[in-house]
């Protein structure tokens, strides 16, 4: 063999690895050999719970969110708060996250099968995925390989999640300093597409703006009364469809609500006040042309999969997902 193809033999060797695998070390079908069952006891489990309970697909999404966004795709928001530590489960912003218990209920089913094995992390990842893909969202390819960390704690979370309140420039910086753009602001903001908010989330908008009695002048003034008649000043109980007639299906008409100054949170209302956002919001609020929505939020869900991921021998495989070992 001549020496330029051995040079072009090894190029493709290169590229089929760089193909399979990201830089952090995760790949398609980590545990093909492993444990050759693991994704598919996720998809089914998963699939089982979503069956019962369709808004578990949003509440599973929202969970692996609020994981990756602090430390990474690492599976600490799964801890359990001790006597000596508050985990990230006690900040305010995760203490309406549900779902556990489907978390739960996957790694006692591989526990079982390939003890130790599978990340608590790689589960939630999984899970989220597959939740969406039983409702008929989009599905996206999941590299696994990660391991749990180690650390949770609920400075962090307060610390990195992106309020409800953030202004555009504030949710720019958020993601940019996880390696995600403008464009996938507006795109995972898309996942308010489906699942409920509690009143008290966003009722500041509603009754007391600015401390005068009055309301967000960029939420729509015809909106407001019907959002009032559903959610009291200090109601804690109480929970509104973020994206209503709709909200449990995973669609683009998101957008629509925005564009109409109508979506729950500051931070929706927020993607108006920037260029890319914007104009990323109007397209998919249109019919006219093709909707990219379901193809962009697959692109950036895996882009958001591989923040800051542990993986070799960092972390651990966690025996039960509330628990380090």
């Amino acid at each position: 063999m001549s020496t330029v193809l051995k040079f072009l033999s090894i190029l493709v060797l290169v590229l089929v690895v760089l193909d399979s695998t990201n830089g952090q070390g995760l790949k398609l079908g980590f545990y093909k050999k492993i444990c050759p069952d693991a994704e598919s006891i996720v998809r089914k489990t998963t699939s089982s719970f979503v069956s019962q309970n369709p808004t578990l697909a949003a509440a599973l999404l929202r969970m692996h969110f609020h994981d990756c966004f602090v430390k990474g795709c690492d599976g600490s928001v799964l801890i359990n708060s001790t006597s000596s530590n508050q985990a990230e489960k006690s900040a305010p912003p995760n203490l309406s996250l549900r779902g556990f218990g489907v978390i739960d209920a996957i790694k006692a089913a591989l526990e079982q099968k390939c003890p130790g094995v599978v990340s608590c992390a790689d589960i939630l990842s999984l899970a989220a995925r597959d939740s969406v893909a039983a409702i008929k969202g989009p599905y996206w390819k999941v590299t696994t390989g990660r391991r749990d960390g180690r650390v949770s704690t609920t400075l962090n979370a307060l610390t990195n999640l992106p309020p409800g309140s953030a202004d555009i420039s504030s949710l720019k910086a958020t993601f940019a300093s996880k390696g995600l753009n403008s464009k996938d602001l507006a795109v995972l903001s898309g996942a308010h597409t489906i699942g409920v908010s509690f009143c008290s989330s966003f009722t500041n908008r509603l009754y007391n703006f600015t401390g005068k009695g009055d309301s967000d002048p960029t939420l729509d003034s015809e909106y407001v009364p019907r959002l009032k008649s559903k959610c009291k000043p200090n109601d804690a109980v109480q929970t509104a469809e973020m994206d209503p007639g709709s909200f449990k299906t995973f669609d683009s008409s998101y957008y629509s609500l925005v564009i109409k100054r109508r979506g729950l949170f500051q931070s929706d209302s927020a993607l108006l006040n920037d260029a890319v956002t914007k104009a990323y919001v109007k397209r998919q609020a249109t019919k006219r042309g093709s909707p990219t929505f379901f193809k962009d939020f697959a692109k950036s869900m895996e882009k958001m999969n591989a923040i800051e991921v542990l993986t070799g021998k960092a972390g651990e495989i966690r025996k039960h997902c509330a628990f380090i070992n």
